[in-house]
This record gives structure tokens, sequence and C-alpha cells, in this order.
């Protein structure tokens, strides 16, 4: 059940492609600058910690051949800059860079910019990063990842409620534990064979390569994932031990192996993800070390009391619920403590709640908390009646064996005075031991009624005592009900407890508010998008097709240059006798704005137009080819400001 809703929401909730935490905050030199010679290196600079691929940098000269650059560093400014030296020498024109990092979180972050050494390029060639994430890759890994988190909560949180719960045959969890051990152990290689692909951006066939396993064991998340293959496989000889225990408690040299097990594993997560990056480190990973443990406990107990109670032929013991009771509240505790503090870390700003994809997915992950809280308060509640219920049982029981006592002890003190009938023995003896076995039996039937008078004697003086009301004499119908409204409750929070797993996980991989607010203050220049504005403009009049590539620089708000080039239908270039182009912004009922292209021997241009707002503007080609054919072409460019 927890497996096939984890895979539904994986399908409808994961389409979307997963936003990184490290953003790009500067670029030297700066994206769109002119420069009076060549830099001899490039740096970028990060809002947080990024690790470095193998073909982190691709530089493009203005014909659109490969430069050949030096390998990836980081930079002065360490783990959060990313740096690449240039040849010594840069033919004039204008050059496109684009890049590829990891961000500390784990997650691949590309994009392009543009320089100019000397002065710009008549036609600026863009660099095609492609998607930062293949898409099948990426539904993969991210299946993996929830998986994984799926798996510590099922074999930390049984393994918890097995030590510290101490439930009757635990056998009955060995299913529920090995699942849990299994699925992360499996999740973890997956995830490890699939690392490298998914931060290449390359398809899943690519896990394959020897070549790109062994880079990613070079790397902080490779490493992570590497130390917790090992952990789990530690954890197996812990497994084993828990399964044998039976009823009794586990040792205390044992209990402490256990802690740094599943202390061990959480830190797996914590040193790859964002935690290890940012502000406050030392404490941010001791808050997600506690949250991941919190959660195990909290989510993977709620399972395994969830399976007991479905599972158990008899009865579940109500010390067994009322200890998961106090299990629970303790990790809700640490949950709301360690969740507060992170979504402060991670939001920086009120205005970032309702202003970015990461508040909002926060409200939706309060609301879902919200609602797991009210089904633990029901729980709570219903493991109240039960442990009551049991309380006034196991009271009556043990009077009706004080009593059961007491009869037995005054029956055979009085049978012990009988006189047995011997063979042989005259008349007037047998005669005398039936009498006297007559007096036993009358006896007996005494001591049993004075007995039952004194039970009923204990009844009333309890009923008169100001102690709590009498417990009814027959508490047993009302028991299983309360067992049954527990199954619910504990269903209820399961069911609601893998929605606040699934946005957990969500939340992880996307670019925190703090994070966004940096990054939009140095300016949409470092956005990590070509500077430059390029659109293709197909045409056919007169017999002759090709297009037209019309370049807007930098295609923001403000003054703009223009760089038209026509093509033939075979790619080289070609002439025409006129070219015009016009822009209209139709929303603002702005236009049409002239663009007064001159011809600049090869192609058609101007540094003259001026596009006052952003929007979406409706740009106006038009090609003649000779004095009687000319055609027009519409296009929508998109400006920003």
């Amino acid at each position: 059940m927890l497996l096939g809703t984890v895979l539904v929401l994986l399908l409808f909730g994961g389409a979307g492609a997963a936003s990184a935490h490290a953003a790009l905050r500067a670029t030297d030199p700066e994206d769109g600058t002119v420069l009076r010679s060549a830099p001899r290196d490039i740096t970028l600079t990060f809002t947080e910690s990024v690790g470095l691929l193998d073909d982190s940098f691709r530089v493009l000269a203005p014909d659109g051949k490969r430069v050949k650059v030096g390998d990836a560093g980081h930079g002065a400014g360490g783990s959060e800059t990313a740096r690449v030296t240039l040849p010594a020498r840069l033919a004039q024109g204008t050059y496109t860079v684009a890049w590829r990092v990891v961000s500390a979180d784990s997650h691949p972050v590309s994009g392009a910019f543009t320089f100019s050494v000397g002065k710009p390029s008549p036609a600026i060639v863009v660099a095609d990063t492609g998607p930062t994430e293949d898409p099948a890759t990426e539904s993969l890994f991210n299946m993996g990842r929830y998986l994984a988190y799926l798996g510590a909560a099922l074999l930390i949180g049984t393994a918890v409620f097995l030590a510290a719960c101490r439930p009757p045959e635990p056998a009955r969890l060995r299913r529920l534990l090995w699942a849990g051990w299994g699925t992360l152990l499996g999740s973890t290689v997956f995830l490890l064979v699939l690392r490298a692909p998914y931060e290449s951006g390359a398809g899943p066939s690519a896990a394959f390569s020897l070549k790109a396993l062994e880079r990613t064991l070079g790397t902080r998340p490779g490493e992570a994932l590497l130390v917790r293959l090992a952990l789990l496989l530690i954890a197996y000889f812990f497994v084993v031990r828990l399964l044998r225990l039976g009823e009794s408690r586990l040792p205390r040299a044992w209990q402490a192996a256990g802690g740094v097990l599943a202390v061990g594993l959480a830190l797996t997560w914590a040193a790859a993800e964002h935690a290890s990056a940012g502000i406050q480190v030392p404490v941010a990973m001791t808050s997600a070390v506690l949250h991941v443990l919190a959660m195990a406990v909290w989510l993977g107990g709620l399972a395994a009391l969830l399976s007991t109670l479905h599972r158990a032929p008899s009865q579940l013991p109500a010390a067994v619920v009322a200890r998961f009771s106090r299990l629970a509240f303790a990790s809700v505790t640490v949950l709301v403590a360690t969740g507060v503090y992170q979504s402060w870390r991670g939001l920086g700003s009120w205005s970032a709640v309702t202003g970015t994809t990461y508040g909002h997915l926060l409200v939706l992950k309060l609301l879902a908390v919200t609602l797991l809280l009210t089904a633990a308060r029901l729980s709570r509640r219903w493991t109240g009646r039960l442990v009551t219920v049991a309380a006034a049982a196991e009271a009556e029981a043990v009077a009706v064996a004080d009593v059961k006592a007491e009869t037995e002890v005054k029956t055979g003190a009085v049978t012990r005075g009988k006189v047995p009938e011997r063979v042989g023995v005259p008349a007037s003896t047998s005669a005398s031991a039936s009498a006297s076995a007559s007096a036993s039996a009358s006896a007996s039937v005494e001591a049993r009624d004075e007995a039952r008078a004194e039970g009923v004697v204990r009844e009333k003086a309890a009923g008169s005592s100001s102690a709590p009301p009498p417990v009814p004499r027959t508490p047993e119908p009302a028991a299983p009900a309360y067992r049954y409204g527990l199954r619910r409750s504990v269903l209820a929070e399961v069911a609601v407890g893998v929605v606040v797993l699934v946005l957990s996980t969500v939340l992880s991989g996307t670019l925190p508010g703090r994070a966004q607010a940096e990054a939009a203050e140095a300016g949409p220049a470092t956005g990590g998008l070509p500077a430059a504005s390029v659109t293709d403009v197909p045409f056919a009049v007169g017999g002759a097709t090709g297009k037209v590539q019309i370049t807007l620089d930098p295609g923001r708000t403000g003054d703009n240059s223009v760089q038209a080039i026509v093509y033939s239908a075979d790619g080289g270039l070609a002439t025409v006798p006129e070219l015009r182009l016009s822009f209209t912004l139709p929303a603002q009922r702005i236009g049409p704005i002239d663009a007064r292209l001159t011809n600049k021997g090869g192609y058609w241009g101007t540094d003259d137009l001026t596009l006052p707002l952003a929007g979406d503007w409706r740009m106006k080609a038009t090609i003649r080819v000779s004095d009687i054919d000319q055609t027009s072409v519409t296009k929508t460019v998109r400006i920003v400001g």
C-alpha cells in the first residue's frame, strides 16, 4: 500500500523538473560585456558550493567552433566558485560560454552567457545547453530518491518499534523490516549507478559506463552513497540480531550500535544535500539528521504499529501502544523544532512564503503536517481509552484471582480434616466417617459462600470509596471497538505521512527562497541565460526560400542592437535588396516601432533600437527578394526587464 501510494505520487507529482538550490550570482567577465583584451580565465560565483564535472565549461568562438580550455576548478572564492583558464590569445568577436555544475544538494545546474573581445560579432553563436536533466533519467533518479526515503523510514522506524515498544510476536514484523532494508539497499545502488548520467544530463544508457561510475565515486554525493552502502551491510547483522530477540529487552550495547547506525544513515543525506552548504552548516547538519531520524521513527513506527494491529492473531497489549504513543510524541516534537529552523533557513523572509515555489511547497507541507497531527491526536485518544480499559481488565483479573486463591485456601483447610473410609473398619467407625464427610462438605459450601460474600463486600467497599468509578465487570466488548478505532486513525496517519514524505523530498530539490533572493539581488545578467535573443524567421517568396536569423542584443528593455543575417535554403549566406523590421507590443498598444535596418555589408543591422517595456513583442520582418517579390513574417519575441 505504501509503495503504491509513493509511485502514484511520483507519477503525478514529479513531472516537473527539479529546481536546484545553487543559483548563479555573478560572472567574470560579466554577461554581455565588451572587453578590450581577452581575459585569462572565466569565473562563476554561485549562492552556495557546487561540484564540477569533466565538461563543466564549453566555450564557443565567434565562428561556432569550440575553444580548447583548461580543466575546471574552484576559484579564489572557494567551493562556491567555478573557474576555467582560457587560451593566451582569443580572436576578436563574441564568445558564448555554456556551463554546467552540480549544486550542493546534488542537483545539476546549467546555463550560458556571452562576452565579446574587441567588438561584438555580427551574429552571436548561441550554445544549446539542452535540458538541465534528461527527462527519463530525472524521473528514474527521483523515484530512487523517494524509495530511499521510504526504505529508511521502514528500516529505522520498524527497528526502533521492535526495540523500544517490544510487541508480542516480533517475527510478524520480519517482512516489514527486511522490506525497509532491501528497499534502501536497492535504491542506494540504483542512485549510485544513475548518478553520473543524472549530473551530465545524459540518458539512462550512460549509466553503464565504468569511467562515469569512477568519477561519481570521487564526488561528495557518490561518497555519501558509498558510505550508506557500507552502513547497510553492517545493519544486516543488526537486523538479524533484532529478529532473534523475541519479547526480551535489547541489550544496551546493541541499542548503542543501532543508534550509531541510524545516525550514520541520516548523515548520508545531510552530507550530500543542502544542509552541508550555506549558513550555519553545523547547526543545519544536526537539524537535518534529527529531522530524518524523527521522520523515520514516526512514520516507520506507524507502519509497524499498523501491521501489528492488522496481523496479530491475539489482542495487542495496551502497553505496546502506550510506549509507541510516547515515542511518537517525542518524534513530533523534534520534527516541529527542526522543521521550523529549516523553514527559516530556506525562506529567509516572509515574502518568500507567497513569492517562491519553495514557499508554496512549504505551505502545502504545513497543511499536510497539520492533518497528520490531527490524526495523531485522535490516535492518542484511542490509545488512552485502550490503556484505561486494559488497566481495568487487569485490576478485575487480579481481584478475581485473589478471591479464587482465598477460596482454595479455605476449601483446602476443610478438606484436610476429612477422614477417608478404610477397608475392614467396623460399621460404627464407617458411620462416624460418613458423618465427618458430611460435615466437611457442609463446611466447604459455607467457605465458598463466605468467599462470594467477601467478594461482594469488596466491590461495595470499592464503590463507596473516593477512588475513580468502579471498573465494569465485562469490559471485553469495548476493547475491540477501541482497537478498531486506533487501527483506522493509524491508517490515516500512515496515508498522510506518505504525502508528507513525498512533499519533503520534493522540497529538498527546490530552490530555497533565500537563495532565489540572493540571485535576484545580483541582477538579471546573472541568471545563467543567453545574453542575446536569437530568432529564426523562415520565408518563401518568388521561388526563393531561406531564413533570416535576427539577433537582439541584449534582448532587454532599453537600447538594443540588431543583427539580421539572411541564409539561403542550402545554409549559405544570401543577399536581398531590402529587409525591414518593426516591433509592436499589443498588450500596451505600443508600436509599430521601425528598427531602421541598414545594409552593413553581409548583414543588416542597427544600434539604435529602443524597446521601452518588457513583454511579448510582435516582430514583423519584411523580406524583398526582387522588385516585385516580397513577404512578411511575424514572430513573437520575449523582452525582459
